[in-house]
């Protein structure tokens, strides 16, 4: 098999999107779920502290295995054949076939993305374990990103193990030829520190001037993660790249859409997409931009 994907990259790339149309459908059970179980662990926290009225979050055996995913609306629980990544969206006519309630068009989306951005991974890096890592570092990224823009947090239990994974690869550097993952211990050491503190520093800035936190803890960590799978160089670049659309997206939602200032805006979003594509071309990127201004 190996040898089949090494010599017909086509059949890598098709066989990494089927299989990440898969794991898309599992990253719609982690958004929706990891933030309700981390919701509930919170409320149980604070009960044991100060008798307060239980928020309204599932009860009994809830994490991402167990139970079986179920509409969102009248509970019934969702068979294998409306399982089917994408495809069951299409046969049900995009709504649930017990209460004939409106399935959201994320479910498919997330589906398909991941599926998209894997099949990118597998054509960048071809077949080994750059593209699997790279696929790896896509679905988390994926995840954390909505998670973000739902909840507008990033969970500890996602991002901390993604930073590790980071400064474990870079155990790996001298057994790989390539140049964006498996990147020297010191680059990803030095990554992941100045990843943190960089915007540590921001923060503490803009509140020591305005009194007001202007970003969250898990943005700091996204960062310090990703600047241990990609090197302290590739730090100006994702977060040059997340600034810019970040701020151009959070005017035009202020000037078309009305958007009050004082909402918050998640940032872990921008920084993860400027994340990906830095993984995927962060070299020519930063070469364009030498060749341009220098």
């Amino acid at each position: 098999m190996a040898d089949l994907f090494a010599q017909a990259p086509a059949v890598f790339i098709a066989v990494a999107f089927a299989f990440a149309l898969i794991i898309g459908s599992f990253l719609n059970v982690v958004i929706y779920r990891l933030p309700l179980m981390m919701q509930r662990e919170w409320r149980d926290q604070c009960e044991e502290l100060k008798s307060a009225p239980a928020p309204d979050l599932p009860e009994g055996d809830f994490n991402l295995v167990v139970p079986r995913s179920r509409c969102p609306s009248c509970g019934e629980p969702i068979s294998a054949w409306q399982n089917i990544p994408v495809l069951s969206y299409l046969l049900l006519s995009a709504r649930c076939a017990n209460c004939q309630t409106k399935i959201a068009v994320r479910y498919p989306l997330v589906e398909f993305f991941t599926a998209v951005a894997a099949a990118v991974c597998a054509w960048r890096f071809g077949f080994g374990w750059e593209a699997l890592m790279a696929i790896g570092l896509s679905c988390v990224l994926i995840a954390i990103s909505l998670i973000d823009v739902d909840h507008q947090l990033i969970p500890d239990s996602i991002v901390v193990p993604l930073l590790w994974v980071g400064l474990l690869m870079s155990l790996f550097h001298p057994l790989a030829g390539a140049q964006t993952l498996f990147i020297a211990p010191r680059e990803a050491i030095i990554g992941a520190l100045a990843g943190y503190l960089s915007l540590w520093s921001v923060y503490q800035l803009f509140k020591l001037v305005t009194g007001k936190e202007g970003m969250g803890y898990g943005d700091f960590k996204l960062l310090a993660a990703l600047g241990a799978w990609l090197g302290w160089q590739a730090l100006p670049t994702i977060v040059l790249l997340s600034a810019v659309v970040g701020a151009s997206i959070g005017i035009a939602m202020i000037v078309f859409r009305g958007r009050d200032r004082q909402l918050p805006i998640p940032f872990g979003p921008y920084l993860a997409a400027a994340g990906w594509i830095t993984l995927l071309y962060g070299e020519t990127i930063k070469n364009a931009y030498l060749d341009m201004f220098l």
